[in-house]
């Protein structure tokens, strides 16, 4: 600190404790730190950071905030800089479509006034409907032995607002509030975060907060992220949103702020892997349910039931067209029949609206697996549906029989492509394989990719039906060898093959693989006539007419290791790395040759 800037501090604490307020006006600025959508790049949101604590000779600002509060100085305080914050976000371009992310103490529960009243009140005068803020309630505070808390969530959730478990994994209570309170996002803390693509203990529990959190109807923010790989790396793993350093630092200068971020839209494009059979099943079954939106009057329901008598639920959604969960018909129904029900409902008095109806249900994107939907479907106990999303928005819903006829679809889908003459699944069921193995680094995996050699000479002299031999006499090999759920067996075309294995060492996969080629060329040898037997060779014709030596028969074996920890989204790099081990398994001795990723054949 320059000694200007320590003088200036010494002048502005003289003044005393009780003057916070008053000197925190002069000095203290907001800071805007975008979140952004981990798929596309896209500007979601921003959180409101405090600028400027060093000036009051804070080291931090919770450090100022709990001599605020240690000072009786905490609400006006914090009213004092959340006015602000609206005010900063109002003025910005499209700020309707943005979400501000506001971190919320809860000591001022308790303290006089009415929180949720004087909310409302800062975002009437900025003109910014409630659904744009959510509060961020940290695991810093012990918040359950708070009577009033579970009160005060249910109220800042009926009047439209968001809420975010913030810190998420190193404080108080942080799964008990998420299976008792319906918040909206997790915000995973740095701690999880730094490093991440290079632990496999993180990812492995960042993945499943994700997992329970999206069952739960609950969007995750991956906090912290400062580099690229550890950008991919939360993006994979299925965070929906992401925040850090690598997006943007805070800044007090709104005009730098921009709607997307190029360098990430860049990374999203060049790793979006290509749609799946699932993804492809998955939008043809979508159902375009007409959705309601929170702050909409109970009319709208009405009318929609109406409409729709054989519907017995509708869609929820947030003014930025998320969803809140689901309004079923029974929640109204005693109420739309009652004599004076509907007369209730409209009093305002009563005080009833949408949001007072909303049940939790279960979302997912509409890139998520078909299996992983149904697990998550069934992990949520009384559901109608899951809600589907595309870059978080709302895109519609699945219903149990939908989901089922997906799988079903999807099963008949890969038999109708498997290899008529091996019975084995073909490229597009590979290639699945293949995207979704890079993806799970839980264990080491194998792809091994088979190439018969001099193939084509055999094929001509002998007849396409020896040839046929040939290749059904491997894939009963790869069956032979190959049984049980962590092997995965595959037919690209002719006379190449995949393989893929998980959990092996390589010792063990090395072991069953030199077995396969061995008998495959004592095999494939008796199938050859008593003089090419004896010659240990055939001539036949190269590619330019001249008269070639082909020697018998035999299989090849690239293998790309992918070991344990190791993830990345891009499949496509797979194929580039393989070739380079294929070339080298056709010119060993052997015809095997192991290859990992980033690294030299070996």
């Amino acid at each position: 600190m320059s000694a200007a800037a320590a003088a200036e501090m010494l002048s502005l604490r003289r003044f005393g404790d009780d003057q916070i307020v008053t000197l925190a006006k002069l000095v203290i600025e907001n800071a805007f730190q975008p979140i952004v959508e981990a798929g596309t790049g896209a500007v979601f949101g921003y959180e409101t950071l405090m600028r400027g604590f060093e000036r009051l000779g804070f080291e931090s600002p919770l450090e100022l905030l709990d001599r605020a509060e240690a000072t009786g100085q905490l609400m006006p305080l914090e009213h004092m800089i959340n006015s602000r914050a609206f005010a900063g976000f109002a003025g910005l371009p499209e700020f309707s479509s943005r979400t501000l992310f506001v971190n919320f103490d809860a000591r001022l529960i308790g303290m006089e006034g009415d929180i949720v009243e004087r909310l409302g009140s800062h975002l009437k005068r900025s003109d910014i409907p409630p659904s744009s803020i959510c509060f961020e309630l940290s695991e810093r505070f012990d918040n359950l032995r708070m009577p009033a808390f579970a009160d005060l969530i249910k109220r800042l959730r009926l009047a439209g607002f968001k809420l975010a478990l913030d810190d998420f994994g190193v404080g108080f209570n942080g799964l008990k509030l998420l299976c008792d309170q319906p918040v909206d996002y997790v915000k995973i803390d740095r701690h999880f975060i730094s490093g991440i693509d290079a632990s496999p203990r993180k990812r492995h529990l960042v993945r499943h907060v994700v997992s329970t959190a999206h069952a739960l109807g609950t969007r995750v923010v991956a906090e912290g992220v400062e580099t690229e790989a550890e950008f991919s790396t939360c993006r994979d793993l299925g965070c929906d949103l992401v925040q850090g350093y690598f997006v943007a630092r805070p800044t007090v200068h709104f005009a730098e702020l921009q709607p997307s971020y190029p360098h990430l839209v860049q990374t999203a494009e060049v790793r979006r892997p290509s749609a799946s059979i699932d993804s492809i099943l998955i939008r043809k079954q979508i159902e375009q349910v007409p959705a309601v939106n929170e702050a909409s009057g109970l009319d709208s329901v009405f009318e929609l039931f109406r409409k729709s008598p054989q519907r017995s639920f509708f869609p929820v959604l947030n003014a930025n067209g998320e969803p809140r969960g689901v309004l079923h018909e029974y929640h109204v129904k005693e109420m739309i029949y009652h004599p004076f029900g509907r007369d209730l409902l409209k009093n305002h008095i009563y005080q009833r609206h949408i949001a007072h109806f909303v049940s939790p249900a279960p979302i997912a994107d509409l890139e998520t697996p078909a299996e992983e939907m149904l697990k998550i479907f069934a992990g949520m106990d009384g559901s109608d549906c899951v809600i589907l999303t595309e870059n978080m928005r709302y895109a519609g819903i699945l219903s149990a029989s939908s989901l089922l006829k997906i799988i079903n679809e999807k099963q008949l889908k890969l038999a109708q492509e498997q290899n008529p003459l091996t019975g084995l699944p073909g490229n597009r069921a590979i290639r699945d394989y293949v995207q979704e193995a890079v993806l799970d680094e839980d264990e080491t995996r194998y792809f091994c990719y088979c190439d018969f050699d001099s193939f084509k000479p055999f094929n001509d002299y002998y007849g396409f039906q020896k040839g046929d031999v040939a290749i059904s006499l491997f894939a009963a090999l790869m069956r032979r060898h190959f049984i049980g759920e962590e092997k995965f067996l595959g037919h690209v075309g002719g006379d190449d093959f995949f393989i893929g294995v998980r959990g092996w060492t390589r010792a063990e996969l090395e072991e069953v693989l030199t077995r396969i080629l061995e008998e495959f060329r004592a095999d494939i040898r008796q199938h050859y006539s008593a003089e090419h037997q004896a010659a240990g060779y055939m001539t036949g014709h190269g590619r330019s007419g001249e008269t070639t030596y082909f020697p018998l028969m035999r299989c090849s074996i690239a293998v790309l290791e992918l070991p344990e920890g190791l993830v990345f989204s891009d499949a496509l790099a797979v194929s580039a790395r393989i070739a380079e081990i294929k070339s080298l398994a056709k010119e060993s001795d052997d015809g095997l040759v192991f290859g990992t990723f980033g690294h030299g054949a070996e």
